[in-house]
């Protein structure tokens, strides 16, 4: 098991480090912020002046090897447009995309798998066919259209739920602000949490749907029926147990893409977390906010899947055992 933790350990950081190259060169080859941050009728002495302050003066690979010395440090440089420290601006947006992803995560997650196991046990009733069915529809739905149709129906029409925002927060240490300790707060993640949920929960319906017809049929599972095993400790011990293995990995790989990729779902309901940062990031040509944020991004994915890597292991003893053969 060290074996295969070492060997995935070092695959994160060539990961790590080739992203950062990648990261590098896609965001300083697009437009000039210079042309943002000055004034349009400024002259060619200030346009060199803010290009030298900001380190825009310099040729690629020496902005590069600075970027990446100070990143070593963990200094990722500072915003061009707030003049803060980018780590610190992000750090301050964090906790409102990690409660509304962590939300979604646990409805997606309890849902999905709940669902999932039904419509495997029982493929061919009216309820396992309309699971699957409602699955197909989450797929199918645009996240920026689904979100539009929930202010529309919940807030505009019936008015049960606010449209947009993070409503009150409340401090719970060290001068982390929460939303969902406060009834306005929840109120206000309802919808961009369901958003967010519907999607991952439709992937994983079909992922827990898949592999529950995959163990039934096992060898183990008829023969723990032929202990005469209820079927309650069949499907909870043998079945659940081992349908969770596939599902484990996605749902961690998820955990990191919903924490990446929740930029839609926080610009239809202006939720002010990472993503909406980088929405507006990106408008104003803020490079190194863009790479710290896509830095950031790609340490918590990769963080994520080492993790799951080693829950991996937990629950399949044959990865133990094919780590220690390599």
């Amino acid at each position: 098991m060290l074996v295969y933790l070492i060997r995935r350990l070092g695959q994160s950081l060539l990961a790590i480090l080739a992203m950062a190259v990648l990261v590098f060169i896609g965001v300083y080859a697009i437009g000039d912020p210079v042309d943002i941050l000055v004034a349009p009728d400024a002259g060619a002495e200030e346009i060199a002046r803010v290009s030298a302050r900001l380190g825009l003066d310099k040729p690629f690979w020496q902005q590069f090897l600075t970027f990446f010395g100070n990143a070593l440090t963990g200094d990722l440089g500072n915003s061009f447009v707030y003049g803060r420290p980018t780590v610190e601006i992000i750090l301050e947006r964090m906790p409102a995309t990690l409660e509304l992803t962590f939300l979604a995560l646990v409805l997606s997650t309890s849902l999905g798998v709940s669902l999932g196991l039904i419509a495997g046990l029982y493929p061919e009733t009216v309820l396992g066919r309309s699971i699957m069915a409602g699955s197909i529809l989450g797929f199918s739905l645009p996240s920026f259209w689904q979100g539009m149709l929930l202010i529309l129906i919940f807030s505009v029409m019936l008015g049960w739920l606010p449209a947009g925002g993070r409503g009150d927060t409340v401090e719970i240490f060290g001068g982390l602000r929460v939303s969902f300790l406060t009834w306005d707060g929840l109120q206000h993640m309802i919808l961009p949490a369901i958003n967010l949920t519907i999607f991952k929960m439709s992937l994983v319906i079909r992922l827990a749907r898949a592999t529950t017809r995959e163990v039934v049929p096992q060898d183990y599972i008829k023969f723990a029926r032929a202990k005469g095993l209820s079927g309650i400790r069949i499907v909870f011990v043998h079945v659940f147990k081992n349908m969770m293995i596939p599902v484990v990995t996605i749902v961690g790989l998820e955990l990191g893409s919903m924490i990446a990729f929740a930029v839609v779902t926080e610009t239809v309901f202006s939720w002010p977390g990472m993503g909406k940062l980088l929405i507006d990031s990106i408008n104003l040509l803020d490079r190194p906010l863009i790479v710290a944020y896509l830095m950031m991004t790609v340490l918590i994915i990769v963080t994520i899947n080492f993790a799951v890597d080693v829950i991996y292991t937990l629950l399949d003893p044959r990865v133990r055992l094919s780590g220690t053969a390599s």
